[in-house]
């Protein structure tokens, strides 16, 4: 077991140390780009406000977490963490301006935080990624203050017959993209097998449950190419 944590650890560091420099076009790829709609409708139903402290995990470019502060006019606490240093540094510099953002090169199973800091703790299309989703979800739950809020945006299983279909043979071509942007299909074959092999949103939610949070529910978005998981700690 914890070879395979190893062995998956080192995968993924390998993969984002090659991507982190095109991670939004990536992004844009893996959801047909419009991944961008779908973290504002994860800041919709979170209300960010001022007072609300937030823990933005898997960072990646902090795009989450500058909308989260421009929705607070930059006033609110936010820690960033990112485990890939090529990222890390990549996502710290995007976002230097903003001296209310602070950032942390950490993995997600081990948080250098005080238990009950954050209001909210979001991840991103990072927890399909991590090598002990479970240790993950207790560290969040954690790291959460009580009445504190869980939030997780992934790729999902869809749920339309004719648009999974699609989205199926898109996502076949999409490590030929890859070749072609980054000189290397192999982080996006990762990428694709990564959601091909990801929970469903019922799997996800009953984990969540399992780790320790409450009133635990999910919105799908496009179908279930992606959806949103919350759940608060009581």
């Amino acid at each position: 077991m914890k070879n395979s944590i190893h062995n998956k650890t080192k995968l993924v560091n390998s993969v984002f140390s090659k991507v982190y420099a095109k991670y939004d076009l990536m992004n844009d790829l893996m959801s047909l780009g419009i991944h961008r709609i779908w973290k504002n409708k994860l800041l919709d139903w979170m209300g960010p406000q001022k007072k609300y402290t937030l823990i933005d995990v898997a960072a990646g470019t902090g795009d989450i977490a500058k909308l989260y502060s421009e929705r607070t006019n930059n006033l609110a606490k936010i820690d960033c963490v990112e485990p890939n240093e090529k990222m890390f540094l990549s996502g710290k510099s995007n976002l230097n301006y903003l001296k209310n953002i602070k950032w942390t090169n950490a993995s997600a199973e081990k948080l250098p935080f005080q238990s009950d800091s954050f209001d909210f703790y979001t991840i991103s299309f990072g927890i399909r990624n991590v090598s002990n989703i479970e240790q993950v979800l207790r560290e969040a739950l954690r790291v959460l203050k009580p009445g504190g809020r869980f939030m997780c945006l992934e790729f999902s299983k869809v749920e339309n017959e004719i648009v999974d279909i699609f989205y199926k043979n898109y996502s076949k071509i999409i490590p030929v993209i890859g070749k072609y942007i980054i000189g290397n299909s192999q982080p996006y074959e990762y990428l694709v097998e990564s959601i091909k092999n990801f929970y469903s949103q019922k799997e996800l939610a009953n984990l969540i449950k399992n780790n320790g949070f409450s009133k635990v529910e999910y919105r799908n978005l496009s179908n279930g190419i992606s959806a949103i998981h919350s759940g608060w700690k009581i």
